[in-house]
C-alpha cells in the first residue's frame, strides 16, 4: 500500500530527475540554470493541488528558509540529500531551488560559504 509516510509523494519523481538536478547545480557555478518539467508528472501525484511552484534555499542538507509547508521542496532536499555530490557541494555552497507556476525549475548558487 502507498503510505506517504514512508514514501513521500515527490520522491520518486525527484530522483528520477536526480541526474539532471546534479548537473544543474555544478552548471550553476557560472550563472543560474533552468529546466522545464511538466505539469502532468505533478499534477498525477496529487490532483487536487493547484499550486506546485517552491523555493527552497538550501546549505549543508538543511533548508535555510521554511519549507515546512511545502511537500514538493521536503522531498526535494531528501533526494538530494541520499547524493553524495550534491551533497558536497551544498556543504560547499548555498543554493536555491525554485519552480514556478510554469514549472520551470531555477537551481541557482548563492554565493560560497565560509
Amino acid at each position: 500500500t502507498f503510505n506517504s509516510f514512508t514514501n513521500p509523494p515527490y520522491s520518486k519523481l525527484w530522483s528520477k530527475y536526480r541526474p539532471v538536478l546534479l548537473n544543474l547545480m555544478v552548471a550553476s557555478e557560472f550563472e543560474p540554470q533552468n529546466y522545464k518539467l511538466f505539469f502532468h508528472e505533478f499534477k498525477s501525484l496529487n490532483s487536487k493541488q493547484k499550486d506546485f511552484s517552491f523555493t527552497l534555499q538550501a546549505f549543508k542538507g538543511k533548508p535555510i528558509n521554511d519549507i515546512r509547508a511545502s511537500a514538493i521542496a521536503n522531498d526535494l532536499l531528501q533526494v538530494l540529500s541520499m547524493s553524495q555530490k550534491a551533497s558536497q557541494l551544498m556543504d560547499e555552497y548555498k543554493y536555491e531551488f525554485s519552480m514556478d507556476r510554469n514549472f520551470l525549475l531555477r537551481v541557482s548558487r548563492l554565493q560560497e560559504a565560509n
